[in-house]
C-alpha cells in the first residue's frame, strides 16, 4: 500500500524524522489560509505541492514556489483538479485531489536517502547518494557507482557506525554527521516499526543553518502486515488506485493492472510470471497480472474473471491453471458462472491441468461456451496472441 507525502511526514516525525511544516489542503482556500502561517507580512516562501502517489511532480509541473498568498492561491487553483501526468503516473496521469502547503527553506546541499528490503541479502538495503533531487533510477543505471549502501542485519538494527560511514561518504561537514546519524536511525526505525516494503527521502536537504530535513518522503507497506497498523490502513487513498484493483482486493486477488492486451487469469504467482513472460515471447502483451492463489473458490473466480471483462483493452483472455490444491472444476464451475452474468465478449483461451482436470474441461465442454482449448503453455499463448490480434 502507497500513501501520499504529507501522510509519509506525519509517520516520520513520531520517529524524531525532522521535516518542513506544512498542512494539506483541498480546496484553494484552505490552500492560502493554510499559507498565512509560512508567509510571514509578505516575508518567506512556501511550496505548493500536488499530492498524488507518484514520483516526477515537479518536473511534470506539481510543485510550486510562492512567495505570497496571492501565488498559493493561484498555483492551487491551476493544480487541483488537473491532471498530473509523470514518468510513473503513465500517459492517463493522476487526478490532483489535494495540494501540500509546505514551508520553504534555504537548501545549501540535496541528497538522495532510502531504504527497501534487500531480498537477496534477506535484510534492510541502507541506500544513499550525493545525487539527490534527481530520479535515483537514472543514476543507479549510469553511475552506480554514485550510490552508496549499507545492509543492515535485523537482529541487531541500523548501528550508529554504519550511519556515519554513510555521513561521512556523502562528504556531510562534521558539524552534522551526527544529525545525519539520528535522521537516518529515525527513518529505520519507522521503517521497521510500520512494517514498509520501500522508504525514500528525495530529495534529503541540508540548510544553510545546517539542518537536516525530509523535503519529500515516499513510503510503502507490507500489505499483509496492515492488520497490525490500522492507523496506517486508514491513510489508504482508493482516488489513487485503480478501480479493478481496488475489486480485487475485496476478494483477496493479486491483481496487477498493465497496459498490454491480453488478459490473464492463472493460479500462483510463479505460474503467473512464467504466463506473462510467455505471452510476450511470442508477441503479445499482457493486460494484467492476476493470482487468484491456490485455494480460491468459485466467488473468486467468478469476481476474477468479472475483472477481466470490465477492462476496455482487453482483446483476448487466457486462463492458465495448474490443479494442486486449486481444482480445475472449481475454476469452470467460475468461468461459467461469470460469462452468464458478464458474458464473453472477447476470445477466451483456457488451459487446464492437474486436479479434476477432466471434470472441468467436460464442464467446459457442456456448457457450449465458444472457449479456445490448449493443453500446453506454448500452445496456448500462440492460440491467445493470435485470437488477440484477430487471427
Amino acid at each position: 500500500m502507497n500513501i501520499h507525502e504529507y501522510q509519509a511526514k506525519q509517520i516520520l516525525a513520531k520517529y524524531g524524522v525532522a521535516t518542513p511544516r506544512g498542512k494539506i489542503a483541498f480546496t484553494p482556500a484552505e490552500a492560502e489560509e493554510a499559507a498565512k502561517e509560512f508567509l510571514n507580512e509578505g516575508a518567506g516562501v512556501c511550496v505548493v505541492k500536488a499530492q498524488i502517489h507518484a514520483g516526477g511532480r515537479g518536473k511534470a509541473g506539481g510543485v510550486k514556489l510562492a512567495k505570497s498568498r496571492e501565488d498559493v492561491l493561484r498555483f492551487s487553483t491551476g493544480l487541483l483538479g488537473k491532471t498530473l501526468v509523470t514518468h510513473q503516473t503513465g500517459p492517463a496521469g493522476r487526478v490532483v485531489k489535494k495540494v501540500y502547503v509546505e514551508e520553504g527553506c534555504q537548501i545549501a546541499k540535496e541528497l538522495y536517502l532510502g531504504l527497501v528490503v534487500d531480498r537477496s541479502t534477506h535484510k534492510v538495503a541502507l541506500m544513499a547518494s550525493t545525487e539527490g533531487g534527481v530520479e535515483i533510477e537514472e543514476v543507479a543505471a549510469k553511475t552506480p557507482e554514485k550510490i552508496l549502501k549499507e545492509f543492515i542485519d535485523p537482529a541487531v538494527g541500523l548501528i550508529p557506525f554504519q550511519a556515519r560511514k554513510i555521513a561521512f561518504k556523502l562528504g556531510l561537514d562534521k558539524n552534522v554527521v551526527n544529525k545525519a546519524v539520528k535522521f537516518m536511525s529515525g527513518l529505520y526505525n519507522a521503517f521497521v516499526a510500520s512494517d514498509c516494503s520501500m522508504a525514500e527521502i528525495n530529495p534529503l536537504v541540508i540548510t544553510k543553518g545546517g539542518e537536516i530535513l525530509a523535503l519529500d518522503a515516499k513510503m510503502s507497506f507490507d500489505d499483509n502486515s496492515l492488520f497490525r497498523h490500522k492507523d496506517i490502513e486508514a491513510m489508504r487513498d482508493l482516488d489513487e488506485e485503480d478501480p479493478k484493483e481496488i475489486e480485487a482486493s475485496r476478494y483477496n486477488l493479486n491483481y496487477v493492472s498493465l497496459d498490454g492486451s491480453i488478459g490473464c487469469m492463472v493460479n500462483g504467482a510463479g505460474l503467473a510470471m512464467a504466463t506473462m513472460d510467455i505471452i510476450k515471447l511470442y508477441g503479445g502483451a499482457p493486460a494484467n497480472f492476476l493470482d487468484v492463489g491456490g485455494g480460491a473458490n468459485k466467488e473468486q473466480v467468478t469476481a476474477a474473471f468479472k475483472i477481466l471483462m470490465s477492462d476496455p483493452n482487453v482483446k483476448a483472455v487466457l486462463v492458465n491453471i495448474f490443479g494442486g490444491i486449486m481444482r480445475c472444476d472449481i475454476i469452470a464451475d467460475g468461468i461459467i458462472a461469470a460469462a452468464k452474468d458478464v458474458g464473453i465478449k472477447v476470445p477466451l483461451v483456457v488451459r487446464l491441468q492437474g486436479t479434476n482436470v477432466e471434470q472441468g474441461r467436460k464442464m467446459l465442454a457442456e456448457s457450449r461456451l465458444n472457449i479456445i482449448t490448449a493443453e500446453k503453455m506454448n500452445e496456448a499463448a500462440e492460440k491467445v496472441v493470435a485470437a488477440a490480434k484477430g487471427r
